[in-house]
């Protein structure tokens, strides 16, 4: 029997928003990794530079005719690069920043480099390395450049005391000579100053930074708006081909089963009705054969609405639905919902439908000896997340025959979305997502 439960998951806040717990001590580390991060950053910006340069040599030599091979190379560096720092910025401002580059058609060197010189992200990429050469070293590298300053003068004591008296003597420039170590001790509060606006100003210039490289390489409004029409696009493409397909199914189901069997049932009758005066004993058989096949028939439209609509969900809801499901699983499975209210009928049936074949799944293909069962609602945006987690043998895909291809076109049609997790050896994560309302 499953084990009914929900245990609400602990609450986020994006960093650098909310303080960490343990104080100072967690602000501290906080900021020492961000301290790495900055060189890093820094040093990434000398990088940028350097494929600027690379990048523009390619393409004044394809001008002339030559420097293809070269092209496209600086191109996939420059890609990988800007693809790293989305990487960065999306951690930094928890929130992902998505590739906003257009497909590259398959062809030759040529086709393939038009291809890409016409796309608007690459000129993006192309500024954003004129920008962050130089940015780089105000945000990233002013996080740094504040530490090592606040070090080198907290030390500066020290330094005086072990260089030669040719050097580190006028900190300040040539008005400001120091003869002395004890007359050094006078930089020493500029270290600390250094230290602090370093501890203040490494959070927000972290940001500051995420900032810039998301407004340069995250898509623009129009690139958002095309690739959301063509994935509706898409989405409306496979709801159709889905709905036609179930409907065939529906009529191959009826004219197979209940159909042949009603047919079945009328020339039982009409043959029991001539024999009714000369065979009452074959009249008798005919009967119930007609009954038994009538029981059949029923039986068969029953499970073909189950099918097309659970009357559990009509009746239960899809709580009580995927209960159900859980109850009539052969494996234990435990199930944590929390859902405050009901859904609209068209996505608790989605749901319903997308838990009930991963769940197959787990069972038949998986071989799993125990499932998890999740599903949570998000009032502020978030919609209906599911998981369906097992501990069977892994190396599921959509390109396995296991039915997830039809989970993803089911949740697409809502636009929902679907990803699996499942290495070789298990475990499997199934993680579905639905945007929608309380109804």
């Amino acid at each position: 029997m499953p084990l009914i439960h929900f245990t609400g998951p602990a609450p986020r806040s994006a960093p650098g928003t909310t303080p960490h717990p343990g104080g100072l001590r967690a602000g501290l580390a906080r900021r020492m990794e961000l301290l790495g991060w900055s060189l890093l950053l820094l040093l990434a910006s000398v990088t940028a530079g350097a494929l600027l340069t690379l990048w523009s040599t390619a393409l004044a030599l394809v001008l002339i005719g030559a420097g293809l091979p070269l092209a496209l190379l600086a191109t996939v560096l420059v890609r990988w690069f800007a693809d790293r720092h989305r990487a960065w910025a999306g951690k930094w401002l928890a929130e992902p920043v998505a590739r906003p580059y257009l497909p590259v058609p398959e062809g030759n060197w040529l086709i393939r480099l038009w291809a890409i010189l016409k796309d608007p992200a690459t000129w993006r990429d192309w500024a954003w390395l004129v920008v962050d050469s130089v940015a780089g070293w105000f945000t990233a590298g002013g996080s740094f450049l504040m530490f090592a300053g606040g070090l080198f003068y907290l030390l500066y004591p020290l330094v005086f005391a072990l260089t030669p008296p040719q050097v580190f003597r006028t900190p300040l420039g040539p008005r400001f000579h120091l003869e002395t170590v004890a007359e050094s001790f006078v930089m020493v509060p500029l270290g600390l100053v250094l230290l602090v606006l370093w501890y203040v100003g490494a959070v927000p210039l972290a940001r500051l930074n995420a900032l810039v490289i998301r407004s340069l390489l995250a898509p623009t409004e129009e690139a958002r708006l095309r690739a959301r029409v063509a994935q509706l696009a898409a989405s409306r493409a496979e709801t159709v081909d889905t709905q036609a397909g179930e409907l065939r199914r529906i009529e191959r189901d009826l004219h197979d089963g209940a159909q042949a069997r009603l047919a079945s049932l009328g020339m039982n009758l009409g043959l029991a009705e001539q024999l009714l005066a000369d065979d009452p004993q074959a009249v008798a058989r005919l009967l119930a054969e007609a009954r038994e096949s009538t029981s059949t028939a029923l039986s068969e439209l029953r499970d073909l609405v189950r099918g097309i609509h659970p009357p559990v969900l009509a009746d239960r809801g899809l709580d009580g639905a995927i209960q159900a499901l859980a109850l009539a699983g052969s494996v234990p499975t435990t199930v944590s919902i929390h859902i405050p209210g009901r859904l609209p009928a068209a996505v608790e049936s989605a749901a319903y439908f997308a838990v009930a074949e991963a769940l197959a799944n787990a069972i038949k293909h998986a071989h799993a000896h125990r499932v998890v069962i999740r599903l949570e609602y998000t009032a502020d945006g978030g919609g209906l997340s599911i998981l369906v987690s097992d501990d069977g043998r892994g190396g599921a895909s959509f390109e396995g025959g296991t039915g997830l291809r039809g989970i993803e076109r089911r949740l697409s049609a809502f636009d929902g979305t679907m990803s699996v997790d499942s290495p070789m050896g298990g475990p499997t994560d199934v993680r579905m997502s639905l945007p929608c309302v309380l109804s």
